[in-house]
């Protein structure tokens, strides 16, 4: 599938993985429709930033775990760009707790992990698979490796990305042959979210076979090729770790 002239939806794009992914995509010729979830700022630097390199775009803000707010930014976009041909579900919420702390797991964090990893991840391709299969479309979801190896932040996300995965490879089911869904996979990626975390970055970058832990452009590069390198790909989770886990 040929990214120029298509648009895409990306949940979660103010910051991080989302913008780079948007800036990427946007590079390669796609209108942008940047969702996130509370900072309006960075979402308009995010939308800067597509325009610079001269794509249209929009900002929405949307709960994603709220599938009435996603019904709204789905309406929205269709009446600014008439379709949608790509969906990457990034938005993505995490509570750090040591994976022995049982205790400290309290039910606010398993219910927001599911609510936004999850949920937010599925309403999100409900609304859009009629569109997506009219355009023989495609959806990317940013999951992670802790889905695979029950590690990372907190059982409960490690839970919720697992379970992604496996919506993933549901959806790629219920979807074909119209719609590919496939699923990306990071190990720890150098943004906000593992600020203060400097320890268990240089652990994780020491374990890596490149000795470096992924930017959000390592993540953004692997997207845009399985959208437009990919057409034979579906249900697939693609680990983008350095070698990290092998």
């Amino acid at each position: 599938m040929k990214i120029k002239g298509k648009t895409a939806l990306i949940t979660g794009a103010s910051t991080g993985i989302g913008r780079s992914i948007a800036v990427k995509l946007a590079s390669e010729g796609a209108n942008i429709i940047i969702n996130y979830s509370r900072s309006t700022e960075e979402a308009e630097k995010t939308l800067s930033m597509i325009r610079d390199v001269g794509a249209r775009g929009m900002i929405y803000q949307a709960d994603v775990s709220d599938k009435i707010q996603v019904e709204k930014m789905f309406k929205e976009a269709l009446e600014q760009f008439n379709g949608i041909d790509i969906l990457v579900n990034n938005a993505g919420t995490t509570d750090f707790v040591p994976l022995k702390d049982l205790d400290g797991l309290l039910d606010e964090y398993w219910d927001r992990a599911f609510n936004v990893n999850v949920k937010g991840m599925f309403y999100t391709s409900r609304v859009c698979a009629s569109e997506l299969k009219k355009n023989k479309g495609c959806i990317v979801n940013i999951t992670s490796i802790a889905g695979l190896n029950g590690n990372g932040s907190s059982i409960a996300y490690a839970a919720s990305k697992a379970a992604g995965i496996s919506v993933t490879k549901s959806l790629a089911r219920v979807l074909a042959p119209r719609v590919r869904v496939n699923s990306i996979a990071p190990g720890v990626v150098k943004t906000r979210w593992v600020d203060g975390q400097e320890e268990h970055v240089d652990q994780y970058r020491d374990g890596t076979l490149l000795n470096r832990v992924a930017s959000p452009d390592d993540v953004a590069e692997i997207t845009a090729g399985i959208i437009e390198g990919g057409d034979f790909v579906t249900g697939q989770t693609i680990v983008v770790d350095g070698g990290w886990s092998i």
